[in-house]
């Protein structure tokens, strides 16, 4: 990752409250259905590059790298807005979905393993 800002505005970087490793979730919704798509997570340079070029940037926790949703699979996420919640410390990002949003080839992340809840 990036110095902590990055090239983020340092007015919204002041806002942030970040983990320990430096990331603030990022949720995925679809802009005109309120569908939540995913959640990834970003660094202030991650969010950076999702407000200057449209298209979501997050930060793989895995692979150590940033990733551009859709640059290998073609299901790409176009910004529409972004949002901090109350706490400035979880990013809601309104995007127009092209394809499925899910590694797994679905639609979203959370519609194959519902839990039971007690009625």
């Amino acid at each position: 990752m990036t110095s902590m800002t990055g090239g983020l505005d340092p007015a919204i970087a002041a806002r942030l409250k970040r983990s320990a490793d430096g990331l603030i979730p990022a949720i995925a919704q679809q802009y005109d259905t309120g569908e939540v798509l995913m959640l990834g997570w970003m660094d202030d340079e991650a969010l950076h590059r999702t407000l200057t070029t449209g298209r979501c940037t997050y930060w793989s926790r895995s692979r150590r790298e940033y990733w551009v949703k859709g640059d290998t699979s073609g299901h790409v996420q176009h910004v529409k807005s972004v949002a901090l919640d109350c706490d400035a410390d979880t990013v809601l990002v309104r995007v127009d979905q092209v394809g499925a949003a899910c590694h797994t080839g679905a639609r979203t992340c959370f519609d194959a393993d519902v839990l039971p809840i007690a009625q």
